[in-house]
């Protein structure tokens, strides 16, 4: 018996010493210590809107897939953006946080009460500019009217969520945002859409009653929570002009960095919308955004990992140190990917059941999955990338990289081929691919043609060191 534990422990330890020689357990953990919990909050968010679309699939799937594409183009991807400048000027402003946190309350009701307008409107806007089908307007008209309360919450709630983080409180905000995904599941959008007369409407009221659940659970952490002492009286002072032009000095722009991302994907849904066949057409695409979300969270979160673990290792006076994370990260995005294209062709008929019953549509998507595969390794190779630029302090170049790639070739791409070839709606996702392809392309000529990692390590100290100072 001695002797077999003895074999068997000898075993274990011979495969975990191979295994660390292929890939640095230490290093992944660093990297997920930081990256996990951005993937867990920002999926249970993205999960909300992706299981409300979910009940209302069996009703309305392409109306829905239409107005929750309109809603993350024109509302929560700009008002995610748009409060980035909280947790940052926390960090760095003088002004007292509390001061910071209402003023961004102010500006966040401010563009929420402009995009609302704009959301009331959308059949007007979708009919008259972008020529979509009269009927799947009117009912995505509907549905997006259910999710305005949601956006003014939506507002409030980030602010709430980046002043925690501001203070490092981040477990609270991990478990409050698992439970909110669970009740949404459970017990809203099943109870709004199944018991009440609302049908696919209930779906999206259903989202924006647990984004106003999240605000309230935050709301009294926040207030009653030990690690914040509450030592400010109200006052005007967050209304005042220099605090609110600080702010958007810092907002707007980001705001724009984060439309830009998300616009991609979404016009390819609005494209779809002018097919001859536009209720399948956007359903298949929409289903294939949804399922590209997935990946986007997890190469948001990675990307984060390991644009933080470069800029650290570069301040440190340790290059070597720096690419090794890259190295880590490559290997850590193969074996990622490997599990993701494994699920999505075991179980695509399965996820695409979720979305919709029609054997027309879970066809036609099964149609779409090698090329969500080629997607998906592109993906987390631009994540990686992406990463390593924010790490050395290129955001800039990378900016104008990402417009040229979408927006120059990417679109243009799936618009000629669809419409001057005449192909399937299935073949717009050609124009996302050499988007993210030419994206890589050129992300990898920053990272490779650029000066010395050493030369590289003493400017970004200082460029670091510039940006706090103004």
């Amino acid at each position: 018996m001695a002797n077999s534990s003895e074999k068997t422990e000898g075993c274990l330890s011979t495969l975990n010493g191979c295994f660390n020689k292929l890939i640095d357990m230490e290093e992944v953990t660093n990297q997920s210590m930081i990256s996990s919990p951005l993937i867990v909050i920002l999926s249970c968010f993205y999960s909300i809107n992706i299981v409300s679309v979910m009940f209302a699939g069996n009703l309305q799937l392409a109306a829905s897939n239409l107005a929750t594409s309109w809603a993350l183009i024109t509302g929560f991807s700009f008002i995610f953006g748009l409060n980035a400048a909280v947790e940052t000027l926390c960090r760095q402003s003088r002004t007292t946080m509390y001061t910071l946190l209402q003023t961004s309350c102010i500006i966040s009701f401010f563009f929420s009460t402009a995009i609302a307008l704009l959301w009331w409107y959308l059949d007007t806007i979708l009919i008259q500019l972008f020529h979509q089908d009269h009927e799947i307007v009117k009912e995505a008209g509907l549905f997006l009217k259910f999710l305005i309360p949601g956006l003014f919450g939506y507002g409030l709630l980030q602010n709430v969520m980046r002043f925690l983080r501001a203070h490092s409180i981040l477990d609270p905000i991990l478990l409050f945002s698992m439970a909110s995904l669970v009740i949404h599941i459970a017990i809203i959008a099943y109870a709004l859409v199944h018991w009440t007369g609302l049908g696919f409407k209930g779906a999206s009221l259903a989202t924006s009653i647990s984004i106003w659940i999240q605000l309230i659970i935050f709301g009294l952490f926040m207030f009653f929570s030990k690690h914040i002492k509450w030592d400010y009286a109200f006052s005007f002072e967050p209304f005042h002009f220099q605090h609110i032009l600080t702010n958007l000095k810092l907002a707007l722009p980001s705001a724009a960095m984060v439309c830009l991302e998300y616009c991609a994907f979404e016009i390819l849904v609005l494209l779809a919308g002018l097919m001859q066949n536009p209720e399948t057409s956007i359903s298949i695409i929409a289903m294939s955004v949804n399922t590209q979300a997935i990946a986007h969270m997890l190469f948001s979160g990675l990307s984060v990992g390991v644009s933080t673990r470069v800029a650290k290792e570069l301040r440190a006076g340790n290059p070597e140190g720096a690419k090794h994370v890259v190295v880590v990260a490559f290997k850590q995005t193969i074996l990622l990917v490997y599990v993701l294209c494994l699920a999505l062709l075991n179980h695509h008929i399965a996820w695409a059941g979720l979305f919709s019953d029609s054997a027309e549509i879970i066809n036609k998507f099964t149609s779409m999955v090698p090329l969500l595969l080629i997607s998906f390794v592109l993906e987390f190779t631009q994540g990686n990338l992406s990463g390593v630029v924010r790490g050395c302090g290129w955001e800039r170049y990378a900016m104008c990289i990402d417009l040229a790639t979408f927006y120059f070739i990417g679109i243009p791409i799936a618009v000629l081929v669809v419409f001057k070839l005449s192909l399937h709606a299935q073949v717009l996702w050609i124009g996302l691919i050499c988007g993210l392809a030419c994206q890589i392309f050129g992300l990898s000529l920053l990272v490779l043609l650029t000066r010395s990692w050493k030369k590289l390590e003493g400017s970004t100290n200082i460029n670091r060191e510039s940006e706090l100072s103004a």
